[in-house]
């Protein structure tokens, strides 16, 4: 455990030193959260490694970078209200738990019966499952239930921007979703401000297909 916790400190002022981690709070949360409890048992060992890990059913965890350019972007505070889009293994919803505490929350909706289990799983594990839902159905539809939320974050591409998702943002809120291709897409900011929904490109990026009524079918 020492080992993985140097390696997480590494791994930490390596993404300090490239510029994808400035802000106070993402660094402490980066810090705080075990991606190692968040891998199968055989990948424990490479959880400090940049890159994307296979979690099963064809998914991945997001690489360090993204998951803290994704953070960093969301503009996160104590408090929020927080929807996430493809929960994966739970880590990319315990680091957002983090920053959003006290007082804040986290639902994450994943399509895949499997992973929504073990990402529950994970997160009581880790410590975090009075602070994140999860919610086993297709993400691509938002979450009316506990609508409206402060941010949105998807982490798997859109071939478009779906629109539920975008009307369940307070005014004001924000959110982050990648659109594109299969292949590749672009990381989009959408701010929205009354009727109006401004947006802007933050560069290349890879995610997983969407999968949903408004996503990739």
């Amino acid at each position: 455990m020492e080992g993985l916790e140097q390696e997480r400190d590494r791994l930490i002022d390596s993404l300090r030193g490239r510029g994808y981690l400035s802000s106070a709070e993402v660094i402490s949360a980066m810090r705080r959260v075990p991606r190692e409890d968040f891998l199968p048992d055989n990948m424990r060992e490479d959880a400090y490694v940049d890159t994307p890990l296979p979690i099963g059913e064809g998914q991945t965890i997001s690489a360090p970078h993204m998951v803290a350019i994704m953070v960093e972007n969301l503009d996160l505070g104590p408090g929020l209200k927080v929807l996430e889009i493809g929960t994966g293994s739970g880590y990319h919803a315990a680091v957002c738990a983090e920053v959003v505490s006290p007082g804040g929350h986290v639902y994450t909706v994943e399509r895949i019966s499997s992973l929504a289990r073990t990402a529950e799983a994970n997160l009581k594990k880790a410590g975090y499952s009075e602070a994140v839902t999860v919610v086993f159905g297709d993400g691509t539809n938002g979450l009316m239930e506990y609508a409206p939320y402060d941010r949105i974050f998807v982490a798997a591409a859109a071939p478009s921007i779906p629109e539920p998702l975008v009307n369940q943002l307070v005014d004001g809120g924000k959110m982050l979703v990648p659109v594109g291709g299969r292949l590749y897409q672009d990381l989009i900011r959408v701010v929205r401000r009354g009727r109006d929904v401004r947006k802007e490109n933050l560069g290349g990026c890879v995610f997983v297909p969407l999968i949903g009524e408004h996503g990739y079918r």
